[in-house]
């Protein structure tokens, strides 16, 4: 018998982060947060959630900010 698992990843999530100023140069509505959730499948259906990669880009300066590297208002902004 061949047993097919692994992990993938599930479809993004962008959100705009208004009334949120960017931490590297102040703009404020510039923020778009993207998340993405990866899955444990088997046989190429996903199971459970094994967890969640959440990035922040800022459209004026381009610069990238990690979950860890989030800041209260953003984190207030993307988790209501």
């Amino acid at each position: 018998m061949i047993l097919f698992f692994g992990t993938r990843p599930g479809k993004k999530e962008s959100k705009n982060l208004t009334g949120v100023s960017c931490p590297h140069c102040d703009q404020y509505g510039t923020l778009t947060s993207v998340s993405q959730t990866n899955y444990f499948h088997l046989f190429w259906i996903p199971l459970f959630k094994i967890g969640t990669n959440s990035f922040a880009e800022c459209s004026h300066c381009k610069r990238g900010f990690y979950k860890e590297e989030f800041s209260a208002e953003m984190e207030r902004a993307i988790n209501p």
